[in-house]
């Protein structure tokens, strides 16, 4: 059985979304509920609250220091992206989580972790939080992992959203390779085929659009033939999954057909790519219960 860190904090609940908002401290809470029965066999670990220092590997100080203000008085980014009075403290504990999941690992404390928290981040921009996110957790994280002496970090994306934000932050970086799978057309609009990265990054981008309605067949093609490939390309230090289960069948905000097998599958192929550190971020998925069984599947395949 694999060394899987488990890394959570109720601290998280408390980013407070209102009332009927999708991203609410519900999904958090049904995760927590089923994973109590998996809790003897992972090591359970604390998030760090992560310094400003580390928002600004991806962040500019104006967008910090605005989300900061804002929280304060419970002013909303837009329409999408709320904040209440805490939002701005669980934003630093989330972006946290993969910190001390990189050190974990690097000090062979274990050899995987799931990082269970909120925000997401995956559409936050270098300038701009959007899409329920604040700041960009798995983007932050790679560019702490190549601090630490992993060069080379892979981003695998299966949120069934385009993570723009993780686009944009590396789009002409050749040491950070970003593979996404997406619904086309679907929020936020970016992630054509044709975007690869541009200047020292073109090539180190890989976009897969899937049609609406789309199945495991379909997202599989793409993790079992396309992913191999690109990570035989790259040969990456560690792997960084940003793990949004809104692909899932059940989803009330997209239109694939994923099933939990399909999501095993997927899990599967990542973590059979080699045997390389892998960290997963919690993402979307708003369907609250069959969120917490996907995401008890994803961990299931890690301990394996």
């Amino acid at each position: 059985m694999k060394k899987v860190a488990w890394i959570t904090d109720d601290f998280c609940l408390e980013h407070d979304t209102g009332a009927g908002h999708p991203e609410s401290a519900e999904r958090l809470m049904s995760i927590n509920s089923e994973m109590y029965a998996l809790l003897e066999n992972v090591i359970e670990v604390q998030p760090k609250i992560a310094s400003i220092d580390n928002i600004e590997m991806i962040h500019s100080s104006e967008m910090i220091y605005d989300i900061k203000e804002r929280a304060k008085v419970e002013l909303p980014v837009d329409s999408d992206t709320i904040l209440s009075k805490q939002s701005f403290h669980v934003a630093l504990k989330a972006v946290g989580a993969g910190l001390v999941a990189v050190d974990g690992v690097k000090e062979k404390e274990f050899e995987r972790a799931f990082c269970a928290v909120r925000p997401p981040g995956h559409h936050a921009t270098p300038t701009q939080s959007m899409g329920f996110c604040i700041f960009n957790n798995v983007a932050i994280t790679a560019k702490y992992a190549q601090e630490q002496g992993y060069e080379k970090v892979m981003i695998i994306d299966f949120d069934v959203h385009h993570g723009n934000g993780t686009q944009d932050a590396f789009y002409d970086d050749k040491t950070v390779f970003y593979f996404s799978s997406h619904q086309s057309f679907a929020y936020p609009g970016t992630g054509k085929e044709s975007e690869k990265g541009s200047d020292a990054g073109e090539g180190y981008t890989a976009n897969y659009f899937l049609m609406p309605n789309s199945s495991d067949a379909e997202i599989l093609d793409i993790y079992e033939n396309d992913l191999p490939k690109a990570y035989d390309f790259f040969q990456p230090d560690i792997i960084l999954v940003s793990a949004g289960y809104d692909l899932h069948e059940s989803d009330p905000l997209a239109q694939l057909d994923v099933t939990t097998d399909g999501i095993r599958k997927i899990v599967r192929t990542i973590l059979d790519l080699g045997e390389k550190p892998v960290i997963f971020f919690l993402e979307g998925g708003y369907s609250t219960r069959d969120l917490a069984l996907n995401v008890v599947a994803t961990v299931e395949e890690m301990l394996q």
